[in-house]
């Protein structure tokens, strides 16, 4: 029993420092208003991430695409991995480094979104995909641990939660990844008085 309230307790000690730091609460309203801008602007929001991150990319895209809370219209945005056939396709003729650099390439548009999802910012997958964002106006959004790793660089806006445990940094993730959700919906689709 002590062990599972430890486990509890260090999730909360994480979550209790991205509560108090002003920089990352304040990169989280930026994004916000980045992702409704492109949104209003008729652009698109793609998510990437490798394993428990990949699925947390494909959950965070699912709220846009579906609904959060409201009953809306969908809003476009997806997970690049989805596409088993191209991935494995890519992965086996190129490179797995190279799977989500040649999808933004083929299908990503100057201000467009591209959120990665990396718990050490070191995914070569995702930090090649970065690159390709950056050369084409795609504005990148990067969600990784305490470093930030190599995404630091290549992100327009860092969320890099204060851990280098990776699920405590992929709980943190999913919650920032939430909030950024409703905040979202809420401006493209405000409460009618």
């Amino acid at each position: 029993m002590e062990k599972i309230k430890n486990i509890i307790q260090a999730s909360i000690d994480v979550k209790q420092q991205v509560l108090q730091s002003e920089e990352l609460l304040s990169t989280v309203q930026r994004i916000v208003d980045a992702m409704t801008a492109s949104l209003k602007g008729g652009k698109r929001i793609y998510f990437c991430g490798n394993g428990g991150s990949a699925a947390d990319a494909q959950h965070l895209a699912a709220e846009f695409s579906g609904r959060f809370y409201t009953d809306r219209k969908a809003l476009p945005a997806e997970a690049l991995h989805c596409n088993t056939s191209y991935l494995t396709a890519v992965a086996n003729d190129y490179s797995f480094d190279v799977i989500y650099a040649r999808l933004i390439d083929g299908i990503g548009d100057k201000g467009d979104v591209l959120i990665g999802l990396s718990t050490s910012g070191n995914s070569v997958n995702i930090v090649k995909a970065f690159e390709v964002a950056r050369e084409k106006g795609i504005i990148t959004v990067g969600f990784t641990g305490l470093s930030g790793g190599a995404m630091k660089s290549l992100s327009d806006h860092l969320i890099n939660i204060p851990s280098t445990d990776t699920p405590r940094i992929q709980e943190s993730h999913i919650l920032l990844g939430h909030i950024i959700c409703q905040l979202v919906e809420e401006k493209i689709f405000p409460l009618s008085p």
